[in-house]
């Protein structure tokens, strides 16, 4: 439940596989106060002080620093002198166009929700956004109940006698929605992606990733963890002692799980991993101990003929430990994480014990958000799509999505073009492509029908309490779909998330509303601009359909090999090209990307921005170029897709990023596709050996 910490969720694979554009989380939005989607324009139930919002973000030439040839350093010169004058605020580990549109859209939420808040008769999302904010803001409240809201749950824990006992409260805290071990829910099935069955994954660490548990160069990292994890535990009731103790036998604990589970790297780069069909009687022999039938059971789902049990190593792993570990160090990994998981709601004493570790420690972080930020992270976990019903109302025009469409449409004339074009693509491998790109289905703004939180209990008692209930209702909302028809009309983003995603197992590419505000999308803007920002961005997404991951997905979201062996040996060919390049760039000394971690979001990244510029030619064919501000539309076109990527991190941000985030760092991302472009060279007068610039033997065209 902690927002900063690597907690094991409902696993939706729809969400795994969603490739987001951007990977910058809840992010803002500029807010028009036209109504749209709920309310009306004649009486809008809600308001917006637009005083109280942030700027908006565009690109300006001013912020263009001169001294620096574009050529040999492109993030310099469009960035540069931006970074330099924009410092990492204390209550962020980074900042850039994604965190200013984060606190121009938080903002928005903000008056949103203390306006819910404040009609006590308020009934539906705005109750449950009320009841929310009203709970999470009254800290001395929270602060007088202490740990009492999660008592139950230690003393359980404390009960436990036995491996059968701890493999029961396994099953039954799984019930109520506080698996802390291993992911389990519903998502379509990877050979009929119309419908849902059940996953379950490997889950359970406290760090990023397995290798803060075995490599040195995290070693700092895991030992702050151990200190955290007893820090914890003593807040929790346990002596100081015995607490350093028992923290250390939590990090042996985790670190074998983390011995047999899968790196971020290869989850990342492996979709085949997340699916592995088996019957109920094969995944009870795998787990003898932990049987499969009584966990269905448990969770209140039927008995099916077949789930998919993922990454079995480590759920063979679980099954050994049951059985080989202390049922006193079973007991202190459960309420290390159930409290910890419980702490960003508890008393302030646990909530700065949180941030002190995962936001401080881990990712270099000065200060703690603002309690108001940090209860509207909560209701974007918790409930962001009723907080979303509210917020389109005041924050996205119909007049946006009419232009998104018909970019949308643009883009995939473009993209049709360049599959048809391609010259290391055989005819047969280019039909399905091609069957694939007539089969995209782009979603704009928000969704056609919004979901239905009846049964969802708030109150005004408690902040845990709510949060609770809502983590046991979204539970109990995904385990609902397992063997049901998968819904075409859910969304996996709330609309106010700046952000967008693609989903290969329905082969949908998701625009939400919060995405569509500078520098991304201007309606005041020229072509050039919305082209180079919002325009890649949609790019990007449908690219994602055709990176080495979405590419194992026919057009009906089926994992499938549509290809002949020898264009699946060029396209690698192709993307180990990629693999390298990325891996030469240095983020800092000795720190370098990973060129396969990042693989699918360079892809889409360079093919993106290739179907964009050519729309771009396309939509000003035969047009004057404007030349604004002394600048071509092609120099605008690259100059804000790299505003888009301006953006400084914290020493530890960047650690931790390098790691897990399967994004390249933003300077990168800002100049690693257009050093492969043409154009661009030929945009602003590059020469042949200019960093800038790639020779034939050294460009990379995918898409």
């Amino acid at each position: 439940m902690n927002a900063t910490k690597p907690r094991t969720l409902l696993l939706s694979l729809s969400i795994a596989f969603a490739l987001a554009a951007c990977g910058a989380g809840p992010d803002t939005a500029d807010a028009d106060v036209t109504p749209a989607g709920g309310g009306t324009a004649d009486a809008p139930r809600y308001t917006l002080d637009e005083g109280r919002l942030p700027p908006v973000n565009r690109f300006q030439a001013s912020d263009l620093d001169t001294s620096v040839n574009a050529c040999h350093d492109f993030n310099a010169y469009a960035n540069g002198k931006w970074l330099a004058a924009n410092e990492i605020p204390g209550d962020r580990t980074s900042w850039g166009s994604f965190e200013m549109l984060t606190e121009r859209t938080l903002e928005a939420q903000r008056q949103l929700a203390e306006q819910a808040a404040a009609n006590e008769s308020a009934t539906g999302v705005e109750k449950i956004v009320g009841d929310f904010w009203a709970t999470g803001m009254d800290r001395e409240s929270i602060d007088a109940q202490g740990i009492a809201p999660i008592q139950d749950v230690i003393d359980a824990i404390e009960a436990l006698d036995s491996p059968e006992a701890v493999a029961d409260y396994l099953r039954s805290s799984a019930a109520d929605g506080r698996n802390v071990l291993f992911g389990f829910g519903a998502s379509p099935d990877f050979q009929d992606s119309a419908v849902n069955i059940a996953y379950a994954s490997q889950g359970g660490l406290g760090l990023p990733d397995k290798t803060y548990y075995f490599e040195e160069n995290h070693a700092d990292k895991l030992a702050a963890y151990e200190k955290h994890v007893a820090r914890v535990l003593e807040l929790s009731g346990i002596e100081a002692a015995q607490a350093a103790s028992l923290a250390a036998d939590v990090v042996a604990f985790e670190t074998r799980l983390a011995d047999k589970s899968r790196s971020r790297v290869e989850l990342a780069r492996d979709a085949e991993l997340f699916y592995n069909p088996v019957s109920m009687k094969e995944a009870d022999a795998l787990t003898p101990n932990f049987p499969w039938t009584a966990f269905f059971e448990s969770q209140g789902v039927d008995t099916p003929e077949m789930f998919s049990l993922a990454m079995p190593e480590f759920h063979g792993e679980v099954d050994a430990m049951l059985t080989d570990v202390p049922v006193e160090t079973w007991k202190a990994y459960l309420r290390f994480h159930s409290v910890d998981d419980a702490s960003p709601y508890l008393s302030s004493e646990f909530v700065q014990a949180s941030y002190d570790f995962y936001d401080r420690t881990l990712r270099g972080q000065q200060e703690m958000e603002p309690e108001w930020k940090r209860v509207l992270g909560t209701i974007n976990r918790q409930v962001g799509e009723a907080l979303g019903q509210m917020y389109v109302e005041v924050a996205f025009s119909p007049e946006s999505k009419e232009r998104m469409e018909e970019l949308v449409d643009n883009l995939s004339e473009a993209l049709r073009d360049r599959i048809e074009n391609l010259d290391w693509m055989g005819e047969e491998t280019k039909a399905r492509a091609m069957e694939k790109w007539e089969t995209f289905d782009p979603k704009i703004g928000y969704p056609d029908t919004w979901r239905d939180w009846s049964g969802l209990e708030t109150s005004r008692d408690s902040y845990i309490g709510n949060v609770l209930a809502a983590n046991a209702y979204n539970y109990r909302w995904n385990l609902d779909k397992i063997g049901e028809p998968v819904d075409p009309d859910e969304w996996f983003m709330p609309p106010q998330m700046v952000n967008a995603y693609y989903n290969p197992q329905r082969n949908e590419i998701v625009f939400p509303a919060a995405i569509l505000q500078p520098p991304f999308f201007d309606p005041e803007a020229d072509d050039a601009l919305n082209y180079g920002g919002i325009g890649a961005v949609i790019g990007h997404e449908m690219i994602h359909g055709y990176d080495d991951q979405g590419s194992r997905f026919d057009p009906k979201g089926n994992f499938e090999n549509w290809w002949s062996e020898e264009d699946a040996a060029g396209f690698g060919a192709l993307t180990g090209q990629l693999i390298d390049q990325f891996n030469a760039y240095e983020a800092a000394p000795g720190q370098f990307v990973d060129g396969k971690l990042t693989l699918g979001e360079n892809i889409a990244d360079l093919g993106g921005l290739a179907v964009a510029y050519d729309a771009l030619q396309r939509a000003r064919e035969g047009e004057e170029d404007p030349m604004i501000d002394g600048l071509t539309q092609d120099q605008r076109f690259f100059l804000n897709w790299a505003t888009v990527w301006r953006r400084n991190f914290t020493d530890e941000e960047l650690k931790v990023r390098l790691a897990t985030d399967p994004h390249a760092p933003a300077s990168f991302r800002a100049a690693g596709a257009p050093s492969n472009l043409p154009a661009f060279a030929e945009a602003f007068d590059c020469k042949p050996g200019d960093a800038m610039v790639r020779g034939e033997d050294e460009r990379i065209d995918i898409w």
